[in-house]
């Protein structure tokens, strides 16, 4: 699964559901305020791509251990997915 989720070349469907643990109404973030909110996404952005990484990657919560590229992919993919989500 995580191969064609990652490398297979069609759009992330609407719908899948978000893992517990990632869920702002479950065990997630919860929302602040649209301006804190913008500026911590800007902070962690910029610390999931700095190299070398100043942390170790844990699993994630639906494909378990993943490495860098796989990591830096899943990033791309995701952000995509919300950016065509909202119309961006």
């Amino acid at each position: 699964m995580m191969f064609v989720a990652l490398w297979v070349p069609l759009k992330w469907p609407p719908g899948i559901p978000t893992a517990p643990e990632c869920d702002q109404k479950a065990g997630g973030t919860q929302p602040v305020d649209f301006v804190s909110d913008l500026a911590e996404f800007h902070s962690l952005f910029a610390r999931f791509t700095q190299q070398p990484r100043p942390f170790a990657w844990a699993p994630h919560p639906m494909f378990g251990p993943m490495n860098d590229k796989e990591w830096m992919r899943w990033g791309y993919r995701h952000m995509d997915h919300h950016l065509r989500q909202f119309g961006v």
